[in-house]
């Protein structure tokens, strides 16, 4: 493993989501279902627009990389309706999902990371600081809604199972290519994998402070 991929994994860990107050009380069965369903909301903004993310990776990548990020892109769009019944199950309906348009600092988020899509080294660093942990949070979600709120059927919990396997087969695409990068690129990657989770965790904030 390069220098570059152990100090993000190292700014991952320090930066975990599962670390932050919304996903603690998650895990620990405290949060109301008013905040699950606040959070329903507030998360799709980054459900529908992360193939959008990839889609810019994937306009300034290398020919020989395209048909794998392409792979990803597609894979994400089909994410997007399982995470409506997700939402469907705490009883936010597709066409109030679709019509939400997001809080103030969960609109921040996603522009945030947004930014960071802006060149492909940029953004590969930035999309596997997304998904590099996404498994493991993915696994304590669908625990947490089983053993605390309720939610135990395969259909409600389908884009967290999804996810605790996509998202290793996509984090590693991003690693192997930064494991390639210049060493003249690495002070900024490692910046971008900071703003990276950084705005993640501004989404977390912006669930905690408004259904909290």
């Amino acid at each position: 493993m390069s220098l570059l991929v152990e100090t993000i994994d190292k700014i991952i860990e320090e930066q975990s989501l599962l670390k932050h107050k919304f996903y603690v009380m998650w895990n620990e069965g405290k949060l109301s279902h008013e905040s699950l369903n606040g959070y329903s909301k507030e998360y799709f903004q980054l459900v529908k627009t992360v193939p959008s993310f990839v889609g810019a990776v994937l306009e300034n990548s290398p020919h020989n990389l395209r048909s794998k990020i392409m792979s990803n892109q597609q894979e994400e769009y089909e994410h997007i309706e399982p995470w409506t019944k997700f939402a469907a199950a705490l009883g936010i309906s597709k066409v109030i999902l679709e019509n939400y348009k997001g809080l103030d600092k969960t609109k921040d988020a996603i522009c945030n990371l947004s930014r960071l899509m802006n060149s492909f080294e940029g953004g590969v660093t930035a999309m596997y600081a997304l998904e590099q942990e996404l498994p493991k949070i993915s696994l304590s979600k669908v625990e947490g809604l089983r053993k605390f709120y309720g939610i135990t059927d395969d259909e409600s919990t389908e884009y967290f199972r999804i996810h605790a396997e996509a998202d290793i087969r996509h984090a590693a695409l991003w690693r192997r290519i930064l494991q390639n990068v210049p060493a003249s690129c690495e002070d900024d990657l490692i910046q971008a994998a900071t703003k990276s989770l950084a705005a993640q965790n501004l989404l977390l904030d912006s669930c905690y402070e408004a259904y909290c």
